[in-house]
């Protein structure tokens, strides 16, 4: 949206929200919002979805390129070793049994700055390495609150276990199926990037003042946590229960359209098609809807697709999240945990953002137009009427 300040010729031409403004080019995403088309370095999100790990596809992001065997074998060795987390950071979740699972993860993320081994070290070898030990250890945090505030003893990560199925297991305590552990292992490949959305630039703002990657990591939490954000998954599965039957649901869509309110999981800031993302996790809801022996949830998001059909045409089409959190809530994973699942995804992502501003950094300090009063005096309180 552009606009200008008051008045015929007032003033700069305004872009709110930076909305259609390349700010630097990249070698990381490539999104077509027309097409509907994702990219990871040149990889179609359909081919990696499909065929991919998220270990492979975190390593791509940070190194750029597809690993040979080797390399991804020590790859996912360097992350399993990763998982512990040092004992005082594991008391974050213990103080804040109560809070919320992304100020948990936002506050323990920070702290776990002051023990990563190469806090000092800005090189890009070494941010890329803290990157990947904060994807290891992030998924640690999660679970070991959940774990904490449930009454129970964190469980300890596996050795063994793929990052997908290890989350799932310290999060329950059971070995997940290898149909579950590759449903969450699709949902983080397709969460890991997203071109410069709002949490990922926000980690290049912070990356562009110098500071450290922990605090551009922790940057790109508080973003997400926002519900313009992150937030949509959860609101899904809200909207889900207040629909209650698929039969429900064509009367739900008329009066939030009749009101003018967004229906939840439809529309995104740059797709004007659906998201290319959306079709895995709604392939994934089908099938564990029938696994589980719920199909009503399924059924709900179909009926709701449907009724939202009409707007289509006008670029409103089902986004990431609308499948995703019923996902989430088939797997026993409770709704305030949803979007800390986004953002153990994303790490590797925000971590690439960095490392890209960083090679050739820049600080960011786009403008304001002032439309304030005009320049006047100061006038002493007594003088004040």
């Amino acid at each position: 949206m552009s606009t200008t300040a008051p008045g015929a010729g007032a003033g700069p031409e305004i872009h709110r929200g930076l909305n259609g403004v390349y700010f630097d080019r990249s070698s990381i995403c490539s999104i077509d919002g027309r097409a509907g088309t994702l990219h990871y370095r040149g990889y179609s999100i359909h081919e990696l979805a499909e065929h991919s790990t998220f270990e492979e596809t975190a390593y791509l992001l940070l190194r750029g390129d597809l690993p040979s065997r080797a390399q991804l074998d020590d790859f996912e060795s360097d992350l399993r070793s990763a998982r512990a987390v040092p004992e005082p950071v594991i008391e974050i979740p213990r103080a804040m049994a109560r809070a919320h699972p992304m100020d948990v993860l936002r506050s323990a993320v920070s702290t776990l700055a002051a023990f990563d081994p190469e806090r000092d070290d800005g090189s890009p070898g070494a941010v890329a390495r803290k990157g990947a030990r904060l994807t290891a250890q992030a998924a640690t945090l999660v679970a070991a609150h959940h774990a904490i505030r449930e009454g129970r003893d964190p469980i300890a990560p596996s050795a063994s276990l793929s990052h997908a199925a290890n989350f799932l297991y310290m999060l329950t305590g059971e070995e997940p199926a290898p149909e579950t552990a590759r449903l969450m292992d699709v949902d983080f490949v397709l969460h890991a990037e997203h071109s410069s959305n709002a949490s990922s630039f926000a980690a290049r703002v912070v990356a562009a003042t110098g500071a450290d990657l922990h605090s551009a990591i922790v940057s790109g939490i508080a973003a997400l946590s926002g519900p313009a954000h992150g937030g949509a998954a959860e609101n899904v599965m809200q909207m889900a229960r207040e629909i209650g039957d698929p039969a429900n649901a064509g009367e739900y869509v008329k009066a939030k359209r009749g009101r003018r309110e967004p229906v939840m999981g439809f529309g995104h800031r740059v797709y004007r098609t659906e998201d290319p993302r959306a079709r895995h996790l709604r392939d994934g809801v089908r099938r564990l809807s029938a696994e589980r022996g719920e199909p009503t949830w399924f059924a709900i998001l179909e009926a709701v697709e449907e009724a939202m059909r009409p707007y289509a045409r006008l670029g409103v089409a089902p986004n990431v999240d609308f499948y995703a959190g019923v996902i989430y809530h088939l797997l026993g994973i409770p709704q305030d945990l949803f979007v800390p699942i986004f953002a153990l995804g994303r790490i590797p992502g925000w971590t690439v953002q960095v490392l890209e501003q960083i090679e050739r950094n820049i600080l960011i300090r786009p403008l304001l137009d002032y439309v304030g009063p005009p320049a006047r005096p100061y006038v002493p309180i007594e003088g004040r009427g």
